[in-house]
């Protein structure tokens, strides 16, 4: 694979994405998206749309469900740190399940 590994999670559709970092003298270099590495990994969406948010310490942001046209959701922290769930509300076997990560 690329410049990416992959961590499953007990809900198949929500992986976390930790993209390699190259550091030196001037600094650090990160590729954040790159399709052919995220389809290899088998993320197979096309996104459309990129949305940045800055957000002071303590900070609650919104609840997202769309039943009728789901969308997938990549979230990445330039700085600081950010706990970001995941629950799934779908009928079957991992209905009620959440993923929590920092």
């Amino acid at each position: 694979m690329g410049k990416i590994e992959i961590i499953e999670t007990e809900i198949p559709d929500v992986k976390i994405v930790v993209p390699q970092v190259f550091s030196d003298g001037r600094g650090s270099f990160s590729e954040t998206y790159s399709e052919r590495d995220y389809f290899a990994a088998g993320i197979e969406t096309g996104f459309v749309q990129e949305n940045q948010s800055w957000s002071v310490y303590g900070t609650l942001r919104g609840l997202h469900f769309q039943k009728t046209k789901p969308q997938a959701k990549l979230v990445r922290v330039a700085y600081g740190a950010a706990f970001d769930v995941a629950v799934d509300l779908r009928e079957g076997k991992t209905f009620g399940k959440w993923i929590g990560v920092e």
